[in-house]
């Protein structure tokens, strides 16, 4: 991988098999990459980035704005996200199994005395792996038949810089747990771009019109990813 230094701009330049040049600025920090046929020059790429120099900055702007969530105590009234959509934390002490309970407006945090917030967040988070662990396999099966690819395994794990990963050779993908506080339509989004990725390696022409072809709103829930308030850490995608 090349890198440009354009003004106190540094982009990232992979060149590969494609036919034409694609420019893209990726959250939460702004890092700015460009992807280029093999047969373009380093000097024509820089033109091109420079052409862009702007849009790019307007971007990074953005993206550097955008609403985060705070660092949370997981105490009473704390908002939590699940499904895209926001609860107050209702915290329960009691002398018995800790548990979550999802109700209208609350989520319920059932824990015992002196459970510290550690443990808490521990908790939390086990009840929003089990719930995408109930949601993924139907959507799994869902596209299986429509993209006609099998997929052997999934899992759920936190990552720090992707929404996403795929084995091609296992047939494996990997979800992030924040997915959970997500809209629905964005985890499908991801679970059908990971299950492309079984087709196509490459972000490519072939991997963009097959996305296009299986969900024509894939840009939309992209960025609707994107535009969510994110942690404190940050993910993109």
């Amino acid at each position: 991988m090349e890198k440009l230094k354009v003004g106190n701009i540094t982009i990232d330049v992979v060149q590969k098999n494609i036919k034409n040049i694609h420019l893209s600025v990726h959250p939460p920090t702004g890092r700015v990459r460009i992807s280029a046929p093999s047969r373009v020059d380093l000097d024509t790429i820089r033109v091109f980035a420079v052409s862009k120099l702007g849009w790019i900055k307007k971007q990074q702007i953005k993206l550097r704005n955008q609403e985060r969530e705070t660092s949370r105590e997981f105490i009473n009234r704390e908002s939590h996200y699940f499904n895209g959509k926001r609860y107050l934390l209702k915290v329960v002490e009691r002398n018995a199994a800790p548990k979550v309970v999802l109700k209208h407006s609350a989520i319920e945090l059932y824990v015992r005395p002196e459970t510290n917030a550690v443990k808490r967040k521990t908790i939390l988070n086990e009840w929003y792996r089990q719930k995408l662990k109930e949601t993924v396999p139907s959507l799994i099966e869902k596209w299986e038949k429509k993209i006609n690819v099998q997929v052997c395994e999934f899992g759920i794990k936190r990552m720090k810089t992707r929404w996403g990963t795929c084995n091609r050779q296992a047939k494996r993908i990997w979800l992030n747990l924040e997915l959970a506080k997500k809209p629905p339509e964005c985890l499908e989004y991801i679970v059908v771009h990971e299950m492309v990725h079984l087709m196509e390696r490459k972000h490519n022409d072939r991997f963009i019109a097959l996305m296009t072809e299986f969900i024509p709103k894939w840009r939309f829930y992209k960025d609707e990813l994107n535009r969510l308030p994110v942690s404190h850490v940050g993910w993109n995608y």
